[in-house]
């Protein structure tokens, strides 16, 4: 009979509740209880303590007071990136082990912060790239490994943000200004720049990078708009419009994500992104129109504070001699990345769009593989990510049983993250950076 470890979850928004709680405690029930949560939010904590049957004793509006004592075998930090890391050092002192939400955070100096606690109290921390985890990323590293394609040479990497979740999430959303959260190289691309130094198994040496908000700003907002989506004049005709993304995508979803075409209809109108926006239950065509008109979600997105990029290019080179090019653009109709090593056998491409990875060896022919099928004979659930989000709670679980070992430890992940600052140190100054000083 499996061990019964207890969890406390800190930031109990889309990722703390609907991805690792709902992970825990809807495909490992018999592996995890969740005994309390803490959120600043009080509709978020009614939310959890329906969800888990949570005792109003075991439920905080303030992280201070819930940090007091340790109140379970293992914490989920899932709050602001600039929260993470004072949050992580305090649950350390109280012996907790930690599956943390990333980015760590974009302050280089906290990282070593973190790094030196984690070292002192020898407890356990996750770090949540579930790409790693994945089984169809997981299947790029085997083809690597075995010198199939030879020895890579370069490799350009793609990220497709697409235009809805950019404007969803980095122009009205949470992470929309990087003095509040995390420049966007770290935000969304951490999970590239971590499978990158993965694949390559190298530190990267020096990065060089462009970028900018060249769409997302006021001087494109077109002209009589409104800064309220609710107002203008535009509401039925902008495909950035809050009632086209929000209520409209609900009924008929022009473009759902690739990677869950099976995902029941009604399901998919429960979950993300509109659960972001609206926090009834359940969501209506009402509810969540209401929610967008008395929210950010709600704003013009030519009218907003963000400032994070809306496109990137990042040139890396890694000490072993392997170049990199990753691009980050919101500019896409869907999402997922577009993959390419070349080696001096063959090449290996991935496109999560149109479903395949290839495997080209030069006078030797090419053969297809597909993405999903490769997933659903790994985990047979997609879940998240690919079947990212479900592994990497495996992996956490078998780690605490002393059956396994984590693979995206603190040591490991702080590589991606002085990736991302040298990156956006580069973007600003527009010289080329050293990761490592």
């Amino acid at each position: 009979m499996s061990k019964i470890f207890t969890v406390s979850i800190l930031g109990c928004g889309s990722r703390g509740h609907y991805t690792y709680g709902k992970c825990m405690t809807e495909k490992f029930g018999d592996k995890f209880k969740i005994l309390s949560v803490c959120d600043t939010d009080p509709e978020k904590i009614r939310l959890a303590q329906e969800a888990w049957g949570i005792s109003e004793q075991n439920c905080f509006l303030d992280s201070d007071e819930f940090l007091k004592e340790k109140r379970s075998d293992a914490l989920v930090i899932a709050t602001q990136d600039r929260d993470h890391v004072k949050m992580c050092i305090r649950a350390l002192e109280l012996g907790y082990d930690i599956l943390l939400e990333k980015p760590i955070s974009p302050i280089e100096d906290e990282l070593y912060e973190l790094l030196e606690a984690y070292k002192k109290h020898k407890k356990k921390v996750i770090v949540c790239h579930v790409l790693r985890y994945a089984p169809a990323f997981l299947k790029l590293k085997e083809v690597l490994d075995s010198g199939e394609i030879g020895k890579v040479v370069c490799i350009d990497w793609i990220e497709q943000v697409t235009y809805w979740h950019q404007a969803h999430s980095f122009v009205r959303g949470n992470w929309r200004n990087d003095e509040e959260t995390s420049p966007m190289i770290m935000q969304k691309c951490c999970h590239d720049l971590d499978l990158l130094q993965y694949y390559v198994n190298s530190a990267c040496k020096t990065v060089y990078s462009v970028g900018d908000v060249s769409f997302f700003k006021r001087e494109n907002q077109p002209k009589d708009a409104s800064d309220r989506c609710q107002t203008c004049k535009y509401i039925h005709d902008c495909v950035y419009s809050a009632e086209r993304l929000y209520v409209k995508k609900r009924e008929k979803d022009f473009d759902w994500a690739f990677d869950k075409p099976d995902v029941d209809d009604e399901a998919r109108k429960q979950g993300w992104p509109f659960n972001v926006v609206d926090l009834t239950r359940p969501i209506t065509e009402q509810s969540i129109r209401k929610a967008y008109e008395n929210s950010n979600y709600g704003r013009c997105v030519f009218a907003c504070d963000n400032n994070v990029v809306d496109n990137q290019t990042v040139v890396m080179q890694f000490e072993n001699g392997i170049k990199a090019n990753l691009t980050m653009t919101a500019f896409t109709a869907l999402p997922g990345r577009k993959i390419t090593f070349h080696g001096t056998l063959g090449e290996l491409e991935m496109d999560e769009e149109n479903d395949y990875i290839r495997i080209s060896r030069y006078g030797h022919g090419t053969r297809f593989l597909s993405i999903k099928e490769i997933c659903a004979l790994a985990v047979n659930d997609n879940f998240g990510h690919g079947g990212g989000d479900l592994m990497l709670v495996k992996d956490f679980y078998d780690a605490l049983q002393g059956t396994g070992e984590l693979g995206t430890t603190l040591e490991r992940s702080i590589e991606s993250h002085l990736m991302a600052l040298a990156a956006e140190k580069s973007r600003k100054t527009g010289e080329v950076c050293y990761v490592h000083k």
